[in-house]
């Protein structure tokens, strides 16, 4: 049976922006409740007092809060070195029988060079590849028989460096995308390892994507 208390839980856990600032007394309860007030009283199907709502609001508590705080906190004051890489282009490819091919002739590319930025993500419909823009040529040979779907360039990429626990910490992504979100940053693209992490923006965001990352690191 649903009440006042889990359907503010309900909607915290729904709106992470909302429950963070909660859980950060910088929200005015009493505005909230009022504000919550028509929502939960659809879910409950009856009238809901603003005092009731406030209440639940002042004992909500995240599961695990504390324990994970702390671990969270640790990791972000041990994430490794930022790397910045400018002058890429991203490809977007449909996926094919013959599109492993192109990629096996760029791997052959890149012997001669082995710090040129490259990545190859496969996914169920579609791949990508991003690629340091001087290479443009030799990826559009590579895959000339493929369908192109989407070509950007003037694309940056900032690799993060993450601590060896960070697949067990409830999250550490979300800080990143909950600051860059703040900072009104949008993602071109991510792209991950088990130990880094990659944001790719657009060369106009790029200063700003870095100070913010790097902020969490501070």
């Amino acid at each position: 049976m649903k009440t006042i208390a889990t359907c503010v839980e309900e909607i915290l856990i729904s709106q992470p922006f909302l429950e963070d600032a909660l859980t950060r007394n910088i929200l005015n309860y009493s505005a909230l409740a009022e504000e919550l007030r028509d929502e939960i009283s659809k879910m409950l199907r009856k009238p809901v007092k603003a005092g009731a709502i406030m209440m639940a609001l002042r004992r909500y508590c995240p599961p695990k809060e504390m324990a994970n705080k702390i671990k969270l906190n640790k990791a972000l004051q041990n994430l490794g070195d930022i790397t910045v890489r400018s002058d890429l282009s991203d490809y977007t490819f449909k996926n094919s029988n013959s599109l492993i091919k192109g990629h096996l002739k760029m791997l052959e590319v890149l012997k001669q060079d082995p710090y040129v930025f490259y990545t190859f993500t496969r996914g169920v419909h579609e791949s990508n590849v991003l690629v340091t823009t001087t290479l443009k040529n030799q990826i559009e040979e590579s895959y000339k028989n493929e369908v192109c779907t989407t070509v950007q360039d003037h694309l940056s990429a900032i690799t993060i460096g993450l601590p060896k626990e960070n697949t067990k910490i409830a999250g550490l992504y979300y800080q990143f995308f909950k600051r860059l979100a703040w900072e009104g940053i949008s993602l071109y693209e991510v792209v991950s390892t088990t130990n880094e992490f990659t944001i790719l923006v657009e060369d106009d965001n790029v200063d700003k994507a870095f100070s913010a990352i790097k902020s969490l690191k501070n």
